[in-house]
């Protein structure tokens, strides 16, 4: 669900701010243990820890959809157990953490944090190499980092979120990848997901209404996040009811930032890595 648009107070800021360095410090504790034979769910475990240690907590945990899933031919109410979500090779997002699932070399592992402390959400996700990956695997990382980047350079107040969004699918696009369409970026602050929905894509005429092209007001914290295929855009739920896969197979990459935006001047990354 996404709440109402809000620009944020110096003190909200403040407290974001606060929430995004618990973030990007995690990210770059975790980085260290990002490793042939370590399992998913000892990373989690490492986050979680950590995220707790700074007087925060991980915004995910215990966190419960809104709606129903049909699991197994059952229809359930999905809560979500672990602080962050770990998406491996053709994991896009919403990777669940598991002991099963241990890094091998060559592969990428999506890894996507967000923190709340003082009534306020920090949120960021980093795509790792795990040893060496092939060439392949090496551009894609690269290239969803340039379109975050060139994404990042259009949140000002002087444009509205399409400016945005093409920006990072013209990049994308440019060099023979595709932008998934079913997640998008969003404002964040006092909910984990509020308005605007940033896609990563412009809509087609006929599709707006579900992400409109509103302008950007100055003091907003957006979390702007690509979600890069190497292969097609089209992508599934697995059966755990989180895991979100690429149709074909093929890797996918993920980084997010949270910014504020300012009227003129390029925003304020807050989970920049150090």
């Amino acid at each position: 669900m996404v709440g109402a648009p809000s620009v944020k107070v110096k003190s909200a800021l403040d407290y974001i701010e606060e929430a995004c360095r618990i973030v990007a410090d995690t990210i770059l504790l975790v980085a260290r243990y990002m490793k042939p034979g370590m399992n998913t769910l000892e990373i989690d475990k490492i986050a979680d820890d950590y995220i707790c240690s700074r007087g925060a907590t991980p915004s995910i945990k215990n966190y419960q959809v809104p709606w129903t899933t049909n699991i197994n031919g059952k229809q359930r109410q999905l809560v979500y157990q672990y602080a962050t979500c770990i998406s491996v090779n053709d994991a896009v997002v919403h990777g669940v953490p598991s002991k099963e699932r241990i890094l091998q070399e060559g592969d990428i592992v999506s890894f996507d944090c967000l923190a709340y402390k003082n009534g306020y959400h920090g949120d960021s996700a980093y795509t790792f190499a795990i040893g060496a990956i092939s060439d392949e695997k090496a551009k894609l990382l690269r290239v969803t980092q340039e379109a975050l980047m060139l994404g990042l350079e259009q949140a000002t107040g002087r444009n509205k979120v399409y400016a945005i969004s093409g920006a990072i699918q013209k990049h994308v696009e440019k060099n023979g990848y595709s932008c998934v369409r079913e997640l998008v970026g969003h404002g964040v602050g006092e909910t984990i997901h509020e308005e605007p929905s940033i896609p990563n894509f412009i809509p087609p005429l006929m599709h707006r209404e579900q992400y409109p092209n509103v302008r950007l007001r100055p003091g907003q914290a957006l979390a702007i996040e690509p979600m890069v295929n190497a292969g097609k855009s089209k992508v599934y739920t697995d059966s755990d009811g989180w895991t979100v896969r690429t149709s074909d197979g093929k890797p996918s990459a993920h980084f997010e930032h949270t910014v504020i935006v300012q009227e003129k001047e390029p925003p304020i990354i807050l989970t920049l890595l150090d």
